[in-house]
């Protein structure tokens, strides 16, 4: 008597880029956010390696030339490519807001995990810190600071500087809620029981369960910092020679560009500007659905 085997199809699993590619796919906020930054990278490094970035600077073109084939974003009334100008001013923008942001995340890892993990004084004391630091508004000290230096020493690193001196209060409140919430939960306990120390605990157990919310909170610090360094930027508070795009908005206002027709000189920053907090926007909407358990969406 024979025996009929019936074999079973073999069953393939998708590969970790087929699923980040349907994951992107349902995650729309995200997926654009990463294209629009993507975008602006390509814009960034392409300029930078094929226009002269000398021509950024004063007296360097003819001045408040509309654009033009030569020119294709005109030139202002300071003798200036505008186009040189966005890209040398989109990096330098970006530069701060990276700077500031991965600075002030990793001071707000820090001392969450601190003031969550070990608790007692440390966690009075951080506790009480940010919650004295947080109701200042911080666009008050920032400009006062920024105003009390002498501005042929501000550069865009002062301007990050500044800018992060008070950027850490809120990853470290973030942080420390969601630690207080880990350390409870039973792999916690049971990695304890099991003799691993509170450096293994930290790194092994719930550093990697946070990491969406530690990028979350990277991308919104980021977002301030950039906004920040904009608005001291269009007060004059930044470092004037440099082409960043708050500067470049603040001398097309300075010199009444919409009023006396140069309507292209201040466009092309504000635009800049718009698709850079566009897009970390909608990353931070993005990992806000990737961090947040209630709203996540599985495969």
């Amino acid at each position: 008597m024979t025996t009929l085997t019936i074999s079973q199809p073999e069953i393939i699993q998708p590969g970790k880029l087929t699923l980040l590619v349907r994951y992107l796919r349902r995650n729309k906020s995200l997926a654009i956010g990463l294209l629009l930054v993507l975008l602006l990278t390509a814009f960034t490094v392409i300029g930078l390696l094929t226009i002269d970035t000398s021509r950024a600077y004063p007296l360097s073109v003819p001045a408040k030339q509309p654009p033009s084939v030569e020119f294709p974003l005109g030139t202002d009334f300071f003798g200036r490519d505008l186009l040189a100008a966005t890209v040398v001013g989109l990096w330098q923008t970006a530069l701060i807001g990276v700077l500031a942001g991965a600075v002030g995340t990793v001071i707000g890892v820090v001392l969450g995990f601190i003031s969550a993990y070990f608790g007692g004084p440390l966690d009075s004391g951080i506790k009480g810190i940010c919650q004295i630091l947080t109701p200042i508004p911080p666009f008050l000290i920032q400009v006062i600071i920024a105003g009390s230096l002498d501005k042929r020493s501000v550069t865009i690193y002062t301007m990050a500087f500044i800018v992060v001196l008070l950027s850490w209060m809120g990853p470290t409140l973030v942080i420390r809620s969601q630690v207080l919430s880990m350390k409870e939960r039973q792999f916690v306990a049971v990695a304890k029981l099991s003799g691993m120390g509170d450096l293994g605990v930290i790194f092994e157990e719930i550093m990697p369960n946070l990491l969406p919310f530690i990028a979350a909170a990277f991308v919104g610090q980021v977002f301030a910092a950039v906004f920040a360094s904009f608005y001291l930027a269009v007060l004059g508070l930044g470092p004037l020679r440099e082409p960043l795009l708050g500067n470049t908005i603040w001398a097309a206002q300075s010199q009444g560009a919409f009023f006396n027709g140069w309507w292209w000189w201040p466009i092309e920053p504000a635009v800049g500007l718009v698709l850079i907090l566009g897009s970390l926007a909608l990353i931070n909407m993005g990992l806000d659905e990737l961090a947040n358990p209630r709203i996540r969406r599985t495969e």
